[in-house]
């Protein structure tokens, strides 16, 4: 029996198919708040892409073969994890030995096919495909990428894009307002595109949200996600465990791997309105950009200085170094958008009201501050 979901999101629509339900399953957890998906019957899948993904041990080790029989191969990393990868004709193959799992693309026809021996990381894969499927369509359809972070106010559409630097308070900026009436629509990076005579189109950018123990904390969730834990829900499995044992013994001191990187609370995005009570947008308008900063010593204020969009603002073929496009699926175009397409939306965002705040680790008081902002625009 197989099971299918269909994913549409901006210009494209994408199919996932698997001989096993927890594939498409995972696909529509974790798309069908941001990405419109659904079930769909597999006899009648109608999708410009499509990701066949199935447990299946014997095409796992053909396509292994094939990788490995003397042809040229090329050693990436992929998803934290190495990849060999080569090339059968037209076809991209490639296996990931430490997740087991084979992939074989055709980027002319937009097909791909995943063939794993266990089903959890299969559905990881599988749902990575789709997404960079559904970005290849959008990219060469000119739209773009930004890194920020997003917020829609309901009554009217209006968006609030918020940049900064890694720890200059995207993420914080986004949850208190979304904890304060707006909804959630990205705290990592979203879909733009200019429309119309100067207006900029917003589509959210499907994640697993990482949020640090101490914010957790900070926002009153900590609670709640043990209560959750406790009942037997989990967060993403990507989700190290010590985060878990911290949560569960109400720990709220920060967490380090090896590389002096911040272990976090990995949250699905289903896992906002039904834990956290926080609502999420599937698309808005840009209205205004919000340019935040950090200081625990001083006070949340509204501060000097008026900062434009730069490169680094915008998510590029670089920048997405856990998930190079190795498949083709962008057929060329640049993870980040075309260049003219960037430029056209930076153009259009420095036009709209620019507010730079500080804000601290006193959650009321910079919620306070963002709304009273959030509020003038």
């Amino acid at each position: 029996m197989i099971s299918a979901a269909r994913l549409v999101a901006a210009t494209a629509a994408v199919a996932v198919l698997s001989n096993r339900p927890e594939v498409t399953d995972w696909a529509l957890r974790y798309f069908g708040p941001w990405w419109n998906a659904t079930s769909v019957d597999a006899t009648e899948v109608c999708a410009e892409a499509v990701v066949t993904a199935d447990v299946n041990p014997t095409a796992y080790e053909e396509i292994t073969s094939l990788v490995n029989d003397g042809r040229a191969t090329e050693a990436v990393e992929y998803a934290k994890h190495p990849l060999f990868v080569a090339r059968d004709g037209e076809d991209i193959i490639a296996t990931s030995l430490v997740e087991g799992i084979v992939y074989r693309s055709t980027p002319s026809s937009g097909r791909l096919v995943l063939a794993g021996t266990h089903v959890q990381p299969l559905a990881l894969a599988a749902a990575r495909l789709a997404r960079e499927a559904v970005r290849g369509r959008p990219l060469r359809d000119g739209w773009a990428v930004l890194h920020s972070s997003a917020v829609v106010r309901p009554d009217d559409g209006a968006m609030l894009l918020t940049f900064g630097d890694k720890g200059a308070g995207k993420t914080t900026t986004a949850l208190l307002l979304a904890s304060h009436g707006w909804q959630l629509l990205a705290k990592d990076r979203v879909l733009v595109r200019p429309t119309g005579e100067a207006d900029v189109d917003v589509v959210p950018w499907p994640s697993a949200a990482a949020l640090g123990v101490g914010l957790l904390h900070s926002l009153g969730w900590d609670a709640t996600a043990r209560e959750h834990l406790q009942g037997g829900d989990s967060f993403h499995p990507t989700q190290h465990e010590s985060v878990t044992d911290a949560l569960l013994a109400a720990d709220h001191t920060p967490l380090w791997d090896a590389k002096k990187r911040e272990r976090k609370v990995q949250v699905f995005p289903d896992q906002f309105p039904d834990m956290f009570n926080v609502p999420l947008a599937t698309r808005g308008h840009a209205a205004g950009l919000v340019f935040p900063q950090v200081d625990a010593d001083a006070a949340p204020d509204v501060i000097d200085g008026r900062r434009t969009l730069g490169e680094a603002d915008f998510m590029s073929g670089a920048t997405e170094d856990r998930y190079p496009d190795v498949f083709g699926l962008a057929q060329g175009v640049d993870g980040g958008g075309r260049k003219s397409a960037r430029a056209e939306v930076a153009a259009r965002l420095a036009e709209l009201p620019h507010r730079a705040v500080r804000l601290n680790h006193d959650i009321p008081a910079s919620a306070a501050l963002l709304s009273k902002i959030a509020d003038t625009i």
